[in-house]
This record gives C-alpha cells, structure tokens and sequence, in this order.
C-alpha cells in the first residue's frame, strides 16, 4: 500500500510541469507584441551640403622693360697716332772665316762603360787523397799453412774466415777468426800467416799505413 500511495503522488507532481510552461510562453508573447505596438522616434538628419572650393589662377606680372646698358665710353688707340720714324746708322759686321772649326777630342770625356765582372766560382774543394789496399805479395808455393797432424788422422777439413792486421810495413801482426774456428786449424793458420805472409801497404795519397783485411783460408786435403 505504500509504495502505491508514493508513486501516485509523483504523477501528480510531473502533472504541473505543462501549465507552468504554458505561463512562461505567454508572457513572451504579450512583449513581444507591445514592443511591435510601440512608436519608434528616429531623428531626422538635416540634408549635408558639400563645401565647393573654386581654383583662382594667379596673375601673370606683366614684363619689365628695363633700360638698355650705356654703351661703353671710346678710349683712345694708340694706333691712330702717328708714331715719328728715327733713322738707325748702319753698323759694320766682320767677316766671317769659311774654314770649319776643328771638333774637340772628346775621347778623354767619353769612356767606355765599364763591363760587368762574371761573379767569381766558388774554390773547388781540393779532391780526396786516393787510398789503395794492401797487395798480398807473398810467392803462390808459400801460400799454403801446414796441415795440422791431428786433423790428418781423422780427415777433417775447415773453412776459416780471418781478419788480418797489416802494419805500414806490409808485415801481418795478427790473425784473429771471423765466426766459429777449429783451434788445431786456427793455430797452424796463425803462425803460418804472421811468419811468411807479406804485403804490399795499403797507401792514402801516396802515404803507406796501416790496415786489416779479412780472407777466406780453406784446409783441404788431396785427393
């Protein structure tokens, strides 16, 4: 019952909306009408006149005549009067001479310009004195070292690489290996070569000194 009585009450309640609106279009109408009733007082603007401006051209002054210019006063020219004439007495000229004058020696005035040097070499640096090695001049059957005995035996064979030092007399002082060495063969090379080995010296510019050389000695035996 009641939520019946409670929903019949709102229906009555929406009910009223319309009239209301009915109220408000009304009143809108009745102004409209009275502002169309109404007389509407709009002023009345006098008619406008635009101001006319007239161009008055302006008068031209009339020329000026002004006098002419004085003419100028006449001098006198001291042309037309007479100039008197005074008579000049003759005058006596000598006479010429028709030989030529002799031309002056101008040899001692006027001298050759004098002529450019070559610019000067620079000296030429004295050459290097010549050096020249040592020239072996031992006999060929004197070449040989002997044999070492203990390298006999066993049939070894060397080949020895040595540098040898050669005094100003062309004598050899020393005997040293290049690389590896057997001592048996370095030994027998050694006392060989200081004993009967002989050089010719090496020279510079013509001046014996002394050198080292390095030679290749092969033991070897025969067949």
């Amino acid at each position: 019952m009641l939520a019946y009585a409670a929903h019949r009450r709102s229906l009555a309640q929406r009910g009223s909306a319309p009239n209301a609106m009915l109220v408000i279009i009304a009143v809108h109408v009745a102004g409209i009408a009275a502002l169309m009733s109404a007389k509407m007082d709009i002023p009345i603007i006098p008619d406008f006149k635009p101001t006319i401006v007239d161009l008055i051209p302006a008068e031209t002054p009339p020329p000026r005549n002004d006098p002419p210019p004085p003419d100028p006063a006449p001098q006198n020219s001291t042309l037309d009067r007479p100039v008197p004439l005074v008579p000049t007495p003759p005058v006596d000229l000598p006479a010429t001479d028709p030989t030529p004058m002799p031309l002056p020696d101008l040899s001692e005035i006027i001298r050759p310009a004098p002529q450019p040097q070559p610019p000067r070499a620079d000296p030429v640096p004295p050459a290097p004195p010549v050096r020249v090695g040592p020239r072996l001049l031992t006999a060929a059957d004197r070449l040989k070292p002997p044999y070492p005995a203990s390298k006999l035996a066993s049939g070894e064979e060397a080949l020895l690489r040595l540098r040898l030092s050669i005094d100003a007399s062309g004598r050899v002082t020393a005997v040293d290996p290049v690389g590896p060495a057997d001592g048996a063969f370095l030994a027998a090379a050694r006392r060989h070569l200081i004993a009967h080995w002989r050089y010719r010296p090496a020279t510079e510019g013509g001046r014996a000194l002394a050198t080292t050389m390095v030679i290749t000695l092969r033991f070897q035996l025969e067949g």
